[in-house]
């Protein structure tokens, strides 16, 4: 792990979008990782929470690089701080359910009049429309509508993928990218717009290469049958000696070859890919190979190799990986481990702005350092 100072001072902010002012309306999920990477690539984020909200927790990673006001948002003067705000900021970013930010008197018309080129991101798990666009929801609900979670988990049963799927991959991921892609539009048109990022809408977008895959009968909707849901013996996890799993994926005949030599398997199991028969087989024949030795054997065989090799790394194993290490992945901050910030520039790096999320004065204090 990286120990590291946050860039705690806003004329100090780094990044390539170190000019940019987001106001974010406190939310869950999403909405808070998506700002997250905003700041770390420099954005200036005032987040509005409600009075009374306690100070965030440290080890909260997602709420890193803020600064935090707490606003009444049933008060008709807060409002009025709160847009003229918005007047100052390049982006809105909300969570509510439609029709929300509207009776706030926030919505996009309403802020729209006193800030034409904002962009108005908006992060729902259904979308603004749509017979379920009123319905709670959480991550597993949207990503089992998309035809994503039927896809993964063992032959019995779908396997939830954390939330990484559906509030990350489908939700902050795209919302920032809209969020980028309108404000290059506003720099032609001097005009924003609104970012309806349903979570939904993402991981559809997401499913594109097997929703191609089914149309040419590359992909069936049976799980552990399909190239990446462990229907390819070579392309999954195995059990070692002591417990640890490991991870191979030589998709590509040099490389299961590669595999096959370093394992010592005969000759035999070179043409076994192109031999469905023979694949209940070869999966029994890597899984006792793997069971006969500790992980530690494996990898100090395989790592690094063109055999596509990893092992299964815990969280706290994963901090430690002589890769991760070099790369700088994980960095510590006030005794607090972060993900370091993604990607990586050459020219603007990123970096985390402070952590944890700055409190300030209040709403006017924010818009005085906007103002100022």
């Amino acid at each position: 792990e990286t120990v590291m100072e946050p860039n705690a001072s806003p004329a100090r902010r780094a990044g390539p979008l170190a000019d940019l002012r987001v106001v974010e309306f406190a939310g869950i999920g999403p909405g808070p990782f998506a700002c997250m990477l905003l700041s770390d690539m420099g954005a200036d984020v005032v987040t509005i929470d409600r009075p009374g909200a306690r100070a965030g927790d440290p080890r909260n990673v997602t709420q890193r690089g803020r600064t935090v006001v707490q606003a009444d948002l049933k008060d008709a003067a807060c409002i009025e701080q709160v847009l003229q705000l918005l007047q100052a900021a390049d982006v809105l970013v909300e969570g509510f359910r439609p029709g929300v930010m509207e009776r706030l008197g926030l919505g996009p018309e309403a802020v729209a009049r006193r800030n034409a080129r904002l962009v108005y991101g908006r992060m729902t798990g259904w979308g603004q429309h749509g017979p379920l666009a009123q319905a709670a929801g959480h991550d597993i609900n949207y990503i089992a509508l998309t035809g994503a979670l039927h896809a993964i988990g063992t032959a019995d049963r779908p396997v939830p993928p954390l939330n990484l799927l559906g509030d990350y991959g489908g939700g902050s991921l795209y919302l920032v990218m809209g969020i980028l892609a309108a404000l290059h539009e506003a720099r032609r048109s001097g005009l924003g717009q609104v970012v309806d990022a349903a979570i939904t809408d993402g991981v559809v977008n997401l499913m594109a290469q097997f929703i191609g895959q089914s149309q040419r009968g590359a992909f069936v909707e049976r799980r552990e049958s399909n190239m990446m849901d462990g229907g390819w013996p070579w392309y999954g996890v195995y059990e070692t000696a002591d417990g640890p799993h490991v991870s191979v994926g030589p998709l590509e005949p040099q490389f299961f070859a590669r595999l096959c030599e370093l394992l010592q398997l005969g000759p035999e199991w070179q043409s076994a890919p192109s031999d469905r028969s023979r694949w209940p087989a070869l999966r029994e024949a890597l899984a006792q190979l793997f069971k006969s030795r500790p992980a530690a054997h494996w990898r100090e065989l395989l790592e690094g190799t063109d055999a596509c090799f990893a092992p299964v790394l815990p969280l706290s194993e994963a901090a430690r990986h002589p890769h991760n290490v070099a790369r700088g992945a994980f960095v510590v901050l006030d005794g607090v481990t972060h993900p370091a910030p993604a990607p990586r520039f050459s020219r603007t790096p990123a970096a985390i702005q402070s952590a944890p999320a700055a409190a300030a004065g209040d709403l006017a204090d924010a818009l005085g350092r906007w103002r100022g």
